[in-house]
């Protein structure tokens, strides 16, 4: 059976590539068991497969999710590598695009963030309170120094996993809006890779979806970033522990 692998980050490019053609030997195999032959078939990313997750037809695929042949599949991992000797631009940064929901209030795009664009997309008469998270490229980090970074999402499914933050923000906090946006391709320093935008008839909801919304997405949305130093470059991905996107907060 043929199965084609989609594969983002430090994994895509240890193997020059964002697309496997994989022959599986056997029967319609589950999520676990295909990470754990594509770790076999690729023992120098063994380590990297197996913390990773497979998603299928856009959604993370629990362990015992079979899986066939017509399955649109990826492998989202969490953290990935740079060992800082290539320099790869995103192949979504290489021309201006933008992607957005039915709804227009989750966004990825190539073009530089407008705070204000976002932040109109959840004001309404019956709100009195909004709050706009700005998330920008920081220069320092300790002793490191960043030149720019390379964001890389696998947009599909993140715009699907943004709309679905947006879903939990209204099931937790009734009646509270949120829009989001995010910039793929490279961001230099200062430039604004993220904004978030909430509103709500009061204040203190405003708050408390603002940072659900920002610590969700570090978990569940396939975006990853490399930060491009002068020395070298590595891939980030989810950096708050052990990490599985299928966990509620």
């Amino acid at each position: 059976m043929k199965l084609n692998i989609q594969l983002f980050a430090g994994i895509a490019e240890r193997l020059g590539t964002s697309l496997i053609e994989y022959e599986y030997d056997g029967a319609e195999p589950t999520a676990a068991l295909l990470k754990e032959k594509l770790a076999e078939s690729y023992p120098e990313l063994a380590s990297q497969i197996r913390t990773a997750f497979l998603a299928v037809n856009q959604q993370y695929a629990p362990a015992d999710t079979i899986i066939s042949a017509q399955d649109e599949i990826a492998l989202i991992p969490p953290v990935s590598g740079g060992d800082g000797t290539e320099d790869r631009k995103s192949e979504q940064g290489a021309s201006s695009t933008k992607q957005t929901t039915p709804d227009g209030r989750y966004q990825i795009t190539t073009s530089p963030l407008s705070v204000e664009t976002t932040t109109n997309l959840v004001i309404t008469a019956n709100h009195g309170a909004a709050l706009t998270f700005v998330g920008t490229t920081r220069e320092m980090t300790g002793e490191q120094r960043t030149v720019h970074l390379e964001y890389e999402a696998y947009v599909p499914m993140a715009l699907a996993q943004m709309a679905a933050i947006g879903d939990e923000i209204s099931e937790r906090w009734p009646g509270v809006l949120c829009a989001i946006s995010h910039r793929i391709g490279q961001v230099d320093v200062a430039e604004i890779s993220v904004v978030i935008a909430v509103s709500s008839p009061h204040r203190s909801d405003c708050y408390d979806a603002s940072r659900y919304a920002i610590e969700r997405l570090k978990q569940t949305v396939p975006i990853w970033k490399k930060e491009i130093w002068e020395d070298g470059s590595e891939w980030k991905g989810h950096q708050l522990g052990p990490w599985n996107p299928m966990q509620q907060q």
